[in-house]
Formats: structure tokens, C-alpha cells, sequence
């Protein structure tokens, strides 16, 4: 299969998920702006999505694929079936004991992450955050076994459907902010039990979709058996370092986050809708590409081909710099336009769309850097090892807090965004000098004439896209939200149509993408 068109589908399933959740979250800002309480739903729901990215999304599913592709490379299909049955058991115990844990000391846990909520002015927006947590925290099971099934399906070539689920999620908290708000004081407390709906959703149709290739879990109780398993101890060992790695970046998630509840209240939702829309280019692009990778670097390492194994990374660096670059640009230029055109209805006024808009503008500085380790990590990953993306994610966590230091007093919220771009950008020139100096990856021919296509299709974009945005007064247009909408869309389609011209007319062809799996 051509991993072009495979990130294509992932990336095309993964733009209706991001559609879906700016509906949500226009929903959401519209009926609760970015208010006291908003913030405090944020709090709560960002909780088990680090625990998902912790131990679901991040450290599980680094350390599971790669041996996972290398078990049926050595042992074929029926040979992971064992390891398929032993894993998901431990997996789904462990995390019912960590839900069980934070069910229980949701206080502590609430206190970590939004330490400002303790303030004795909002103890009803912290008693909020604490109930949200306390109903959200089993959603990190749901997401824990839908990384496993994940797995199982991108090693297998099916990325369909992992790539669609998280619509799921999306419909349910949209259907919770229509149907249930009326049933809940607060409100808000609807969209806790949204998020729930929304992972039990998910993990129906993603089981569904293993059983349809005869690799469901065999469920037993032979936890000793599944403990002294070789490869799960292997994927044990594997964990724990990817662990300390993805822990890292949550760390500096988490004390973002507090800090963000001390500064203007609302600086909490700005920055999450300020993130949602940097999700659209970092799923689409780094997201995809990285999915894709990581099984296909693992069976190029499993087979010994070192030339293939770096041409798949030239492969994932040159696509994401064609399209990542344009992107950070037309974030940066038409972040009024983008905000304005999404978030500005009911409760979230100009003000709110002008703090969200300069979040934007700062987050956007650093999306190639996130990009690129969405590209350069699985460089590591794809050879099991985990150790050296740790080291360096250790370093730039440091990084990330000593920007804070300077940025954050002078720029509030924006500070926050900024050193999370600039962070990023230093831990993908570190994993890059990294891969280079081992000799890991070899860049291919023609990167000189690659990067001057390139620097020409965002010139002439950047023009136009400048000249279009100084003639829109994207917040007048508020009480013709659709003509508004269409607006938006002929801009961004003509900077598309400007960047991918100019790269044609220097000979640029689709051709020139392809790689085969």
C-alpha cells in the first residue's frame, strides 16, 4: 500500500474528528464563553487525557507496536495471539487500579493540575473540577484499551478506523452540550458525562473491528502467566523509559496548566481553543505521517534495511515540511480570521477572541518543531529505542519552564504558547543532530531544490494571504456568521491554490511523494 495515500486516509478521517471538535467546541464557548467554570471543565477533561497520552497513546503504544511488528515478522499472525491476550489483560487491570486511585483522590489530583482553582474565591469552580474528574477519570480504561486495539490494527495496515473513532468522542460531547445540559446544575457537568458516552463508543466500534480480524483478547485470569511472559516483560521494559519520556511532556502540560489558572481568568480556555486549532495541522500532518511510520520503520528495522529504514524518514521530513510550513504560515497570518470566524458567537466576546488569536499567532511559532518529532521520535522508536527521545524530552522540559521564567511575566497566556513552540523546535534539531550523527538517517538527493520550491510557494503565499486578511474585519462580520464562514474558506482556499501553484510551476509533481509501504 502507497504510505502516501494510507496518510491520506488518516488524514482525511482525522480532518472530520478535528471538524467535529470545533463544533464542539464553538458549542462550547458559545453556550459558556471562557468563564471560571469553562475553565475548570478544561481542567477536568485535560486529567485523563494526560493520563491517555501517558499511559495509552504514549508510552504503551511506543513500546507495544515495534514489538508487536516484530513478533509477526518472526512468529506471523497466529504467533501474536498470546502476546495479544497476555497484554491487554495486564493492561486493563493496571489501569482500572490507576482509575480506581484517581476516582478516589480527584482533590490532590485537581490540585496539580489547576493549583489557581484553590484560590478561596473559586471553591465552587474547584468543588466543579473535582466532580467533572471524579466522572471522566474511567474514560482513561476506555482510551487505554483503544490504544491496544490501535495498535493491533495500524501493525495490520487497518488505520481507518482507529483514525475515525475519536469522532465519537466528538458527537457524543456535542449531543451532551444539545440534550443534557438541561438535566445538570451546573451545566457544564453535561459534557463530563459526554466524554464518557463518547469513550465507550469508541471502544465498541474499535473492538469490533479486531474481532472482525480474529484478534480479540482471549480474557483469563493468569495474571502470573502474563507477567513472566518474555515479551511483555520486553514491552514492560520498553515502557518504562517511554514512560519517563511521555511523563516529561506532561509534566510541562501540567505546570502550564497551573500556571495558566493563576493569570486572567479564561486563560485556560483561550489556550485550549488556541490548541484545537493547532491540532488540525499536528493530527492531520504529524499525526498521520507518524502512524503510518512507526509500523514501517519497524519492519524495515526487523529486515535489516538500513537504506530503507532512512529513506522512510527522508519520505515522512520532506512531506511534512510541504505541508506543515504552509500551515504554521496560515496560522500566523489568519489567526483573527480563524478565531473570529469559529469561537465568536454568544458568551465568548471580541476580547476572548483577540487573547485566543494572540495564543494562536505564539503557538504557531513552533508547529514544525512539533511536527517534527511526530516524524524524527519514531526514528528512534522504530529500533526499540526509547532511551534517547527520553534524554532529550528530560532537557526540554527544562528548556520549556526556563522560557516561562522570561516569557510568561511579559506575555501572560501567550508566553505560555510561545515556549511550547520554542521548546519543541529545540527537541526536534536535537533528535535530528541525533539520527544524523548515528547514522541513522542519510539525507536523499535533491533537498536544495526541494527547499527552494518550497521557499518560493511560501512567498507568494504569504503575500497573498497578507493582502487578503488586511481587507476583512473578521469581528464585524459576527452577525453574518455563514457569509463570514464562506469568507474564511475562499481565503484559505486561495492561499492553498497560490502555495501548491507556484510549487507546480517550479515542477514540483505528486509523483515525487510516493513511497510504497
Amino acid at each position: 500500500m502507497s504510505l502516501l495515500r494510507s496518510s491520506a486516509t488518516i488524514s482525511g478521517l482525522t480532518l472530520l474528528s478535528r471538524i467535529t471538535g470545533l463544533v464542539r467546541d464553538i458549542l462550547i464557548a458559545r453556550a459558556f464563553g471562557a468563564g471560571p467554570l469553562t475553565d475548570a471543565f478544561w481542567v477536568a477533561f485535560r486529567i485523563p487525557n494526560l493520563l491517555r497520552r501517558l499511559f495509552a497513546e504514549g508510552a504503551f503504544a511506543q513500546a507495544f507496536v515495534p514489538i508487536l511488528g516484530a513478533v509477526r515478522h518472526d512468529h506471523g499472525d497466529d504467533g501474536v495471539r498470546p502476546l495479544l491476550d497476555r497484554v491487554a489483560l495486564l493492561l486493563t487491570l493496571a489501569l482500572m487500579a490507576v482509575t480506581l486511585i484517581g476516582i478516589v483522590a480527584a482533590p490532590v489530583v485537581v490540585t496539580l493540575v489547576g493549583s489557581g482553582l484553590r484560590d478561596s474565591a473559586r471553591a465552587d469552580d474547584f468543588a466543579a473540577a473535582v466532580w467533572m474528574t471524579r466522572v471522566m477519570f474511567p474514560y482513561i480504561v476506555c482510551m487505554s484499551l483503544i490504544a491496544f486495539a490501535s495498535g493491533v490494527l495500524n501493525t495490520w495496515q487497518r488505520f481507518a478506523v482507529p483514525a475515525f473513532t475519536p469522532v465519537l468522542l466528538n458527537l457524543a460531547m456535542i449531543g451532551a452540550s444539545i440534550g443534557l445540559v438541561a438535566y445538570f446544575d451546573p451545566p457544564i457537568y453535561a459534557l463530563a458525562v459526554g466524554v464518557m458516552i463518547g469513550g465507550l463508543a469508541q471502544l465498541a466500534v474499535q473492538w469490533a473491528a479486531l474481532r472482525r480480524l480474529g484478534l480479540t483478547p482471549r480474557w483469563n485470569l493468569q495474571v502470573g502467566t502474563a507477567w513472566r511472559d518474555p515479551t511483555v516483560q520486553r514491552i514492560l521494559r520498553q515502557m518504562v523509559p517511554a514512560t519517563i519520556g511521555v511523563s516529561v511532556a506532561q509534566i510541562s502540560i501540567i505546570i502550564n496548566t497551573n500556571i495558566a489558572t493563576w493569570l486572567t481568568p479564561g486563560s485556560v480556555t483561550w489556550l485550549s481553543f488556541a490548541d484545537r486549532l493547532m491540532e488540525f495541522p499536528t493530527a492531520l500532518l504529524g499525526v498521520a505521517l507518524g502512524t503510518v511510520l512507526l509500523p514501517s520503520l519497524s519492519r524495515a528495522f526487523a529486515a535489516e534495511d538500513t537504506r530503507g529504514y532512512s529513506h522512510l524518514l527522508d519520505w515522512g521530513l520532506r512531506l511534512m515540511l510541504l505541508t506543515g510550513l504552509p500551515a504554521a504560515l496560515g496560522l500566523a497570518l489568519l489567526a483573527d480570521g480563524l478565531v473570529a470566524t469559529l469561537f465568536h458567537y454568544g458568551a465568548f466576546v471580541a476580547s476572548d477572541v483577540s487573547a485566543t488569536q494572540t495564543a494562536v499567532m505564539a503557538y504557531a511559532v513552533g508547529l514544525v518543531g512539533l511536527l517534527s518529532v511526530k516524524i524524527l521520535a519514531p526514528g528512534f522508536y522504530g529500533r526499540q529505542d526509547i532511551r534517547t527521545p527520553v534524554r532529550i524530552a528530560i532537557g526540554v522540559l527544562v528548556i520549556t519552564q526556563c522560557l516561562n521564567l522570561v516569557l510568561v511575566p511579559a506575555l501572560g497566556h501567550n508566553g505560555l504558547a510561545l515556549s511550547i513552540g520554542l521548546a519543541a523546535c529545540v527537541n526536534a534539531l536535537l533528535l535530528l543532530r541525533g539520527l544524523l550523527q548515528r547514522g541513522i538517517y542519510q539525507p536523499g538527493a535533491g533537498w536544495l531544490i526541494f527547499t527552494l520550491r518550497m521557499i518560493a510557494g511560501l512567498l507568494v503565499m504569504g503575500v497573498g494571504l497578507w493582502w487578503l486578511d488586511g481587507r476583512i474585519d473578521w469581528l464585524a462580520l459576527q452577525a453574518q456568521p455563514l457569509w463570514r464562514a464562506a469568507v474564511l474558506l475562499a481565503v484559505v482556499g486561495a492561499a492553498a491554490a497560490l502555495y501548491f501553484a507556484t510549487l507546480f510551476a517550479s515542477g514540483l509533481r505528486v509523483r515525487h511523494l510516493r513511497r510504497q509501504a
